[in-house]
């Protein structure tokens, strides 16, 4: 006679067995990401809730985002990028710059690497143990317009001049922006800035798939550049970002309206180790 009850209690047994994940922590100028090693293509990439949990700064690890290194063909490794609302995402610029970092502490890489991301091929170098420069894609379109200007750096990005920068409300504003008639369901990053001088300026960013201001954005700062030399602001070609986490630094080469050798350069330092069991 077939045991329906032992059937029944292996099954549940089975499938409540729980597998321990490695990570590493990372952060680039406050922007901090969960890091896996995913070679081995174990981690469940589609389990949206799982990602948004260890992304769970209460209830999980806690970061802006997660990231996986993957094997890549082509180059030296795939960068496989998520929001920490748990969906996949495009590109972002601190978290790339670390990911070369760990890359580079799992021996993946030296000194210099080029990656494949969503957005395509990137090359970039570690200058020190704590300082990485990641070329980020052309741009060849900057929509100007008198209250702010649009551009893709990887991800979208407005950027809007603002007085009172430190005393703006960041996230109650972004949020209206990003989820008002401009950009539509898919919404887009808003960066609000004021200039300190001819070569600085500082930011503030509200994020999609965050949903919230955080501490730096690589992508927005990239963007935030590119636009204050496409308006006229400066006229400098390496520029200054003062993020809330910290400094970042852009530069890039500009051709008639094209900007092409866009390098964002800033640290890329390593927190911990961990294992979680999920």
């Amino acid at each position: 006679m077939i045991n329906i009850s032992l059937i029944v209690r292996t099954f549940v047994a089975l499938n409540s067995i729980k597998m321990q994940l490695e990570f590493y922590k990372y952060q680039g100028t406050g922007n901090d990401f969960v890091m896996i090693d995913n070679r081995g293509t174990t981690f469940p990439k589609d389990d949206i809730q799982l990602i948004e949990r260890l992304c769970d700064r209460r209830f999980g690890i806690g970061a802006d985002g997660l990231i996986l290194l993957e094997n890549d063909s082509e180059t030296d490794f795939r960068m496989v990028y998520y929001n920490s609302d748990g969906n996949q995402s495009s590109m972002c610029g601190n978290g790339g710059r670390c990911l070369v970092a760990f890359a580079k502490k799992l021996n993946v890489i030296n000194d210099t690497t080029t990656f494949i991301a969503t957005d395509g091929l990137h090359h970039a170098t570690v200058e020190t143990d704590a300082l990485v420069s990641l070329q980020m894609i052309d741009v060849d379109a900057v929509k100007i317009t008198p209250a702010y200007t649009f551009l893709n750096t990887g991800s979208p990005h407005h950027v809007q001049m603002v007085a009172d920068l430190e005393h703006y409300n960041v996230k109650e504003n972004g949020a209206a922006i990003r989820y008002g008639d401009l950009y539509g369901k898919q919404g887009s990053n808003i960066n609000f800035v004021k200039k300190i001088d001819e070569t600085t300026f500082s930011l503030r960013t509200y994020e999609r798939g965050v949903e919230d201001e955080t501490l730096a954005c690589g992508t927005g700062a990239t963007a935030v550049a590119i636009a204050m030399n496409a308006t006229g602001e400066t006229d400098a070609t390496a520029i200054d970002l003062n993020v809330e986490g910290g400094k970042l630094r852009v530069s890039f080469e500009k051709k008639d309206d094209q900007y092409k050798n866009i390098f964002l350069k800033g640290p890329a330092e390593f927190v911990f180790k961990g294992t979680i069991e999920i």
